[in-house]
């Protein structure tokens, strides 16, 4: 069946490069692209009353993305990314501070939508930097209806050990990278290999599924059972914002497709791949997606 219902909750922002400006954030990534695999997403968020939250909001009416739970916040600036291009043309961010997403308090309308039409809920580390946001997406945790998502973000000091391990209790899927699955081992004492290290995790969170990317060097599933390691593709890289978003995305909908790992890997790759080949996280054409519409059995 392909009747997932998936909702993501946390910051859309603009990413601010040196000659323009592109829609951005890690949840709003990730919705987008099941929104352009599936035709239908649930995305939580909030834009400033400011010129960059207007045209957000239009952008996304115009390509027909249902805004009806992006608030507009008066006291709080839509957020933004300095984005550069650093060594291998990995993106350097800076995030501006005290931002719209940070203050995110849903009524309910979004409640509903997560108790009667999310069967996944995605969220990040980032999002809950705020206290507002934070309490915001704790109040949805522990609902026995739900699977979560969590894509761990620990590049910034935005997060504590406590909050940590109680994101980790509640997620069913958890996407991180090399460098924080390193924080995470001496977080929680996680002796031996990094292999050993997302056993113990899955084991002592009761965590399902674990993707761990490596950059240019791949990318590993892991499951309760076994896992399956996934040699990166040689590519011609435009820049790699936005591949791990993409990743998330294919493994989100594949656990919830009851894939075997292997195929996740395999699709997820190709499809974070194929972002890294195209300017900035969100492809400009939207017969990128066909491929993996029809991977999905969507094809139109």
């Amino acid at each position: 069946m392909n009747n997932f219902r998936v909702t993501a909750i946390g910051e859309i922002l603009y990413d601010i490069y040196p000659d323009k400006k592109r829609m951005g954030g890690a949840p709003f990534n990730f919705i987008y692209h099941v929104w352009k695999i599936l035709g239908k997403a649930g995305f939580i968020s909030s834009v400033g009353d400011d010129e960059n939250g207007r045209e957000l909001l239009q952008n996304l009416k115009s390509a027909g993305f249902n805004t009806n739970h992006i608030y507009t916040d008066k006291s709080h600036p839509t957020g933004t990314v300095t984005v550069t291009l650093g060594k291998d043309k990995i993106p350097v961010f800076k995030i501006s501070p005290e931002c719209s997403y940070d203050h995110l308090a849903i009524n309910e309308s979004s409640r509903n939508l997560i108790d009667n039409g999310t069967d996944l809920l995605y969220f990040g580390t980032l999002s809950t930097r705020g206290e507002v946001s934070r309490d915001t997406i704790i109040s949805l945790f522990g609902k026995s209806h739900l699977k979560y998502f969590c894509d761990l973000n620990l590049r910034h000091n935005f997060y504590t050990k406590e909050l940590i391990e109680r994101t980790l209790r509640t997620c069913n899927v958890l996407k991180l990278n090399m460098d924080e699955l390193s924080k995470l081992k001496k977080f929680f004492g996680l002796d031996g290999s990094d292999d050993l290290a997302a056993e113990q995790l899955i084991k002592n969170f009761g965590i399902d599924l674990i993707g761990l990317t490596l950059g240019s060097g791949g990318s590993i599933l892991y499951n309760r059972v076994t896992k399956n390691f996934r040699k990166a593709e040689e590519i011609d890289i435009i820049d790699t914002l936005g591949a791990g978003d993409a990743y998330s995305a294919v493994l989100a909908l594949g656990y919830l497709r009851g894939w075997e790992i292997g195929r996740i890997n395999k699709i997820g790759s190709e499809f974070a791949g194929g972002i890294c080949t195209v300017e900035g996280a969100l492809p400009a054409e939207d017969s990128f997606y066909k491929k993996f519409r029809s991977a999905f059995a969507l094809e139109e």
